[in-house]
């Protein structure tokens, strides 16, 4: 993927250096792009701590802790996962922040999970973890991925926001 949107990873780097946070990912359909944007910059290393790519079910079950029963009751794409996956992040590292990302990037999908469909969580300490469903329809896979990194460092952009 060639069109990274670094200035975004930038402006999040900026924002966690100066706040002396650290930060980690955890990404399914986007395949580790996320960290990617991230330590595209020089010097990311003083921020990012890591980044788990746990594109199986095995893998997030491994590497983040997320449970079977919310797997088979939800499937990966859910919420309830995107959840499970930024609390991993976080407790599995020494980030104050995570970022997941957890979709179907096409082709393909189905009638209750479509192309296109990404859900997103953000654990941040003393926070509650926040999760969200963006649909950004069929727009092909590379498009849809390019889009999630996009929308994931723009969620870790607004919790860098100062209060």
């Amino acid at each position: 993927m060639t069109d990274l949107p670094l200035a975004l990873a930038e402006d999040v780097l900026s924002r966690a250096r100066a706040q002396g946070l650290r930060l980690a990912t955890a990404e399914s359909c986007t395949g580790g792009l996320v960290i990617g944007a991230l330590t595209e910059i020089a010097g990311a290393s003083d921020v990012v701590d890591r980044g788990f790519v746990t594109y199986s079910n095995a893998a997030k079950r491994d590497m983040l802790g997320v449970r079977a029963d919310t797997l088979a009751a939800h499937g990966a794409v859910s919420e309830e996962v995107a959840r499970e996956m930024a609390e991993g992040a976080r407790a599995h590292s020494a980030a104050q922040i995570a970022v997941s990302v957890t979709g179907i990037a096409g082709p393909g999908g189905s009638e209750h999970k479509p192309e296109g469909r990404v859900c997103f969580g953000l654990a941040a300490a003393g926070r509650e973890t926040r999760t969200e469903t963006v649909e950004f329809g069929p727009r092909g896979r590379a498009e849809v991925r390019r889009a999630t990194v996009a929308h994931a460092l723009g969620l870790l952009r607004e919790a860098l926001a100062l209060p």
